[in-house]
């Protein structure tokens, strides 16, 4: 198998249990410079600077400041919610200040309520309507085009044309996009526009039916795609301390989190809906309960959004999981462990080795 690209996870809000507050460290500069050169040093390819309450772009850019050209942030970013022209402007000055090649975005087209709060209302095919439409402009503007556009969303003429002196950094390349969607529309944006097609963790047979999916509209445009794996990792010497550590999750979360997290399962995002399926809305009194394949958890949706699947088990066990994702045509991996920075050593020191 080929040596996979391997990232880690940066978020501002980070600590032990981050979804509660005394289980969260205090959101200090100095920490997360800390963070980011531990994950540069430890031998990660760069790390996934998550939506938050905290804005992606000073964080990333205080990381890139202090970290190797070799360690490439990835930037989660909502369509829409600034023009395409000032995004790809913010891109190329990130690549002359921080180094060509470095910086990738990862797209994220929210939920519908999510964009409503920001004053975007569209519906769900709406949304990969219009991030279709934004992207292929980013593309060609980071590539360092000028040209006319004129569709439902955007009407730019000669855009492109300010960003002259500023495009030749990239060498004609645009800036890449990953991207993770679970529904038709998603994986039709994925197929024709981006660069790397993300998916959350889900057993095998189930994530192979949607990767042969992916492959199969990507052909059809003419490209094939990276297959990227966003995963929680909770990996301890052996697995009883293993799922002992994912107990201590379940005791610490107040039933606020869970009320919260459980909702009405409403949620109009197809991933989520996937991830909800796993564990019913349902809080188990011990969270192997919720093994849905060996060493599968989809607890962590639980307490927090976004990706809710962790692989939990010895070192071993959490390297034949990932190495099983591999032979499905993974190559790409964004980990993650709470805390942060005491993980990513761990992980670092006992988990990557074995996958390169």
């Amino acid at each position: 198998m080929p040596t996979p690209e391997i990232l880690w996870y940066v978020i501002p809000r980070e600590g032990g249990f981050p979804w509660e507050p005394e289980g969260r460290r205090p959101v200090d500069l100095a920490y997360l410079q800390q963070l980011g050169v531990a994950a540069d040093r430890l031998g990660y390819d760069g790390a996934l600077f998550a939506t938050d309450l905290y804005d992606v772009w000073p964080l990333a850019s205080a990381l890139a400041a202090v970290t190797r050209p070799s360690f490439k942030p990835l930037l989660a970013v909502h369509p829409g919610l600034i023009s395409p022209t000032l995004l790809a402007k913010m891109a190329l000055t990130f690549s002359q200040l921080f180094g060509p090649d470095r910086l990738r975005f990862n797209v994220v087209n929210g939920s519908t309520e999510q964009l409503r709060q920001s004053g975007l209302h569209l519906e769900h095919d709406e949304r990969y309507q219009l991030s279709a439409e934004y992207w292929s402009i980013v593309k060609r503007l980071t590539a360092g085009e000028v040209f006319d556009h004129k569709g439902r969303f955007y009407d730019l003429p000669n855009a492109g044309a300010a960003l002259r002196e500023l495009a030749p950094v990239q060498g004609g390349a645009h800036t890449p996009l990953w991207f993770g969607g679970s529904s038709a529309p998603g994986i039709e944006l994925a197929a024709e526009h981006v660069d790397v097609y993300l998916t959350w963790g889900e057993p095998l047979d189930q994530l192979r039916q949607k990767l042969d999916q992916v492959r199969a509209r990507a052909a059809a445009h003419g490209r094939t795609l990276r297959l990227g794996l966003r995963l929680h990792l909770i990996v301890r010497d052996t697995e009883e301390q293993a799922w002992a550590a994912a107990d201590r999750l379940l005791d610490v979360t107040s039933q606020a989190t869970y009320a919260r997290m459980l909702g009405d399962g409403a949620e109009d995002g197809v991933g989520w809906q996937r991830q909800f399926r796993q564990h019913g809305g349902r809080v188990p009194a011990r969270a192997r309960e919720l093994e849905t394949h060996p060493n599968l958890w989809p607890g962590m949706s639980l307490f927090r959004p976004g990706p809710g699947t962790a692989v939990v088990g010895s070192t071993q066990q959490v390297i034949e999981r990932l190495q099983e994702y591999q032979s499905l045509g993974v190559d790409t991996f964004i980990l993650s462990g709470n805390p942060l920075l005491e993980e990513a050593y761990r992980v670092a020191e006992t988990v990557l080795p074995a996958l390169r």
